[in-house]
């Protein structure tokens, strides 16, 4: 009798479905159909692939409020950011249908004695294990790519968005793509770390917490198959002493508390300068007091609920830890008496290393505020972390700004002025604990392929 997984509404603890996870015997076929669908898969021309990724854009915008609603129904999305991550998915296949054939043609080359050509060949069956915090765009994201390059995917998704799962291969489906090539598979995590050594899988892609990603490069690593890790951060975003401090204080707060703050991307330290330090918490505190908490169904919502009450609970006890240390809480941190997962908006401060708020990756709605004597121990203080995802950088000197994100910054990505997730067309990823590989941008195209170069010897006139 197979196991029965339950998702519940996080606003409400209402059980909303259930679903009843393979078997190990049948997540193993359908890994052997993903490569019996390979081998025809890889053949078919690149028109025929972006024909296919156009139609899969048109249902995700026909299907636009079904998708957004079983969002916010399995993990708490706020409405409106759930139709925006929709959107970028249907942007995402449209970016990869007009620009897959060009990223991934042929190239020539001359060597002495001959001429090359270097080509982007597809090697088989990836498998993506993916969390549930953007549950459509986390799938989207490696799938197009891979699928793009001619390969065929496996989908392990997390088990309280099963829902959105089951709707991901439905669209594929609908959108004419031949069964198979894409695939989720409805398995806990130890069905999934045993599928790494399926003699199929040629490739693993992970994202998810830095622990358990080490563990699943672990596996691959000692079969000699790729892998692409984009793991936790703890962004550090900076408000030098020249920055606007109003734009600084809205931006800062839509990257803390956007997808409730659920975001591996998210900001999350605030390093603030010493001459601004009060202006900007005081402000920063009082707009935050302003953010409306509350069902994520309704549009005047800012901020919904956590995904499950047990990533609740364990933000609670962090945030516990960090006051037991020193630091001092100016905002928030109780955990309400009511039904559902919710989480205030809470703002700390005095943080210092090793406080939970300093060291770790704090994933939801609450902003550790860090006080610095000057620029210098500004940046200092950001790269002072094992994570290096994303930052900010807040400054009126746009090109000191640049020269620090470009020389200082030891991170992937890097917001001046500005806070923006993921674009179709700009690589995405880490470095340190926060993982390597890149997606988008043409960039995830080429992370699962076999580099070919091919040598053809030109005959010398004597």
């Amino acid at each position: 009798m197979s196991e029965t997984i339950n998702t519940y509404n996080p606003a409400t603890g209402e059980k909303l479905d259930h679903y009843h996870l393979m078997s190990a015997d049948d997540a193993e076929q359908a890994v052997t159909r993903s490569q019996e669908a390979y081998l025809n898969w890889r053949r078919t021309s690149f028109d025929a692939r972006a024909q296919l990724f156009n139609n899969l854009a048109d249902l995700m915008e026909e299907r636009i409020d079904d998708l957004s609603n079983l969002m916010t129904r399995e993990m708490g999305k706020v409405a409106e950011q759930g139709r925006q991550e929709v959107q970028l998915c249907a942007n995402i296949c449209r970016y990869t249908a007009e620009h897959g054939a060009e990223i991934l043609e042929d190239e020539h080359r001359i060597f002495e004695g001959g001429r090359a050509i270097i080509s982007y060949q597809p090697i088989g069956v990836i498998l993506g294990i993916q969390p549930w915090n953007f549950p459509l765009y986390q799938v989207i994201r490696y799938s197009v790519s891979n699928i793009m390059a001619g390969n065929t995917t496996v989908l392990k998704h997390a088990k309280n968005v099963f829902g959105m799962a089951v709707a991901i291969q439905q669209m594929y489906e609908d959108a004419g793509f031949p069964k198979n090539v894409y695939q989720s598979l409805l398995i806990d995590g130890g069905t999934a770390s045993d599928l790494i050594k399926h003699k199929h899988v040629r490739g693993v892609t992970f994202t998810g917490s830095d622990e358990v990603g080490k563990q699943v490069a672990k596996e691959a690593a000692s079969l000699s198959k790729k892998t692409v890790m984009e793991l936790g951060s703890n962004d550090a975003f900076i408000v030098l002493a020249d920055a606007d401090i109003d734009q600084a204080v809205e931006t800062c707060i839509k990257g803390r508390v956007i997808n409730n703050g659920e975001t591996c991307v998210a900001a999350k330290r605030f390093v603030i300068v010493d001459s601004i330090y009060d202006e900007f918490r005081d402000k920063f505190v009082a707009q935050c007091k302003k953010l409306k908490v509350g069902d994520p169904a309704d549009e005047n919502t800012d901020l919904g609920p956590m995904a499950r009450e047990d990533l609740r609970d364990e933000l609670h006890d962090q945030v516990k830890a960090s006051l037991e240390a020193g630091a001092t809480l100016s905002l928030g941190g109780e955990v309400p008496d009511s039904s559902g997962y919710f989480y205030p908006i809470t703002v700390l401060e005095n943080v210092s290393p090793d406080m939970p708020a300093y060291d770790d990756e704090l994933f939801g709605p609450v902003a550790s505020l860090i006080r610095v004597r000057d620029d210098k121990e500004a940046m200092t203080v950001a790269n002072d972390s094992r994570y290096g995802l994303g930052g900010g950088i807040f400054s009126t000197d746009t090109d000191n700004a640049i020269a620090l994100a470009k020389n200082e910054f030891d991170t992937g990505m890097v917001n001046i002025n500005g806070y923006s997730l993921a674009q179709p067309n700009l690589p995405f990823g880490g470095v340190k604990d926060s993982g390597y590989g890149r997606e988008h941008g043409g960039y995830g195209m080429r992370e699962f392929v076999n580099i070919k170069t091919i040598m053809i010897a030109e005959q010398q006139n004597s």
